[in-house]
């Protein structure tokens, strides 16, 4: 196994195996199984954490699943990775490049991401996590998603971010103003009104905070800006873009002395406050088993896409002792763990 780096448009990543190859989409259920190549693209994570000991939880989880479905990474898999580093402008030039590659399948993930693949390829077959991926435009039915795209999505609906600010409202009953952390998208679109009307209800003022991209130097200077603002508190959003610099926004919350309701348990491990939040290991486990599928020669169309119905609430006693609260003893019961 070759590890190569390579730059296409000003984007750098990292590509395993050997030389490109085209090959029909009628060949691809006819490969054997010493010959599967897949390509995965994040906007964020750099190429070289997007493995089975880095990249936090959910990423270690989806590479231990395909081995234990048969797939080891220089026996019978090549992975091609591919970042655009958290900047939005290389999203068209990197997913012309992987379909230019033509590999017998695409892991990618975040909504903006999707619908540039969409638009680049409708033959192979792409296994992605998404938001709302109904409401968002990008499939017609959960059950039958057709086309070349299937995966998971990483909420069970916008509803979830109402909960979320209900949640931390009742840690902390002074908060009055909020930051919302989250890329453009998100606050624009469905989310935001929810968040919008839940904090309207709640007697929470919320204001946005949008990074144009998911590079540090932009988060940090968010952060810089919302210290204008004064909020009691800060949600982060569940982008890619954000996940990928969990422990910085952890660290920055820290020092403005933020209260954080993270999106997943990486940010809580990492020091966040507390998070209302799905599996993200398990949703990443089975984008591994839809890879399997695919790879077996199923139809990327006729996997239905999976809706967690599981959430659980985290709780980092240790960050909210060095913040001086104390949290309800009710809220403290109902969660699945807390971190001491």
């Amino acid at each position: 196994m070759v590890l190569t780096e390579c730059t296409c448009s000003g984007a750098s990543f990292a590509l395993l195996g050997g030389a490109a190859a085209a090959w029909p989409l009628a060949a691809r259920a006819q490969r054997s199984a010493t010959q599967n190549r897949i390509a995965i693209f994040h906007p964020a994570i750099p190429t070289t954490h997007i493995t089975e000991t880095g990249g936090g939880s959910a990423w270690r989880a989806f590479f231990a699943e395909l081995r234990r479905l048969g797939y080891v990474e220089g026996e019978n898999l090549i992975i091609e990775r591919y970042s655009a580093e958290g900047h939005h402008e290389r999203y068209a030039d990197l997913a012309r490049e992987i379909v230019t590659r033509n590999p017998d399948l695409i892991v990618t993930g975040t909504n903006p991401v999707v619908i540039v693949f969409k638009a680049a390829t409708s033959t192979i077959p792409v296994v992605a996590f998404m938001l709302d991926p109904l409401k968002a435009g990008l499939v017609t039915s959960l059950a039958r998603p057709g086309g070349n795209l299937t995966g998971i999505t990483l909420d069970a609906g916008i509803e979830i971010w109402g909960k979320r600010l209900e949640m931390l409202k009742e840690a902390i009953p002074s908060t009055a103003r909020a930051a919302f952390l989250g890329m453009r998208e998100g606050w624009e679109g469905s989310s935001g009104q929810v968040l919008r009307d839940a904090g309207s209800q709640l007697g929470i003022s919320l204001v946005f905070m949008l990074p144009q991209n998911g590079t540090p130097s932009e988060i940090e200077r968010v952060f810089a800006a919302m210290e204008q603002q004064r909020p009691d508190a800060v949600l982060v959003s569940g982008e890619g873009d954000l996940y990928a610099h969990r422990q910085l926004i952890v660290e920055l919350a820290e020092k403005n002395r933020l209260p954080a309701m993270c999106p997943y348990r990486d940010y809580v491990e990492a020091g966040g406050l507390m998070a209302y939040t799905v599996d993200l290991a398990e949703l990443l486990r089975r984008m591994a088993v839809n890879v399997h599928q695919i790879l077996k020669g199923a139809k990327p169309g006729d996997i239905p896409i999976y809706q967690p119905t599981k959430f659980e609430l985290l709780i980092n006693l240790k960050t909210a002792r060095a913040l001086g609260l104390t949290l309800p003893l009710a809220l403290l019961a109902r969660a699945a763990e807390v971190i001491e």
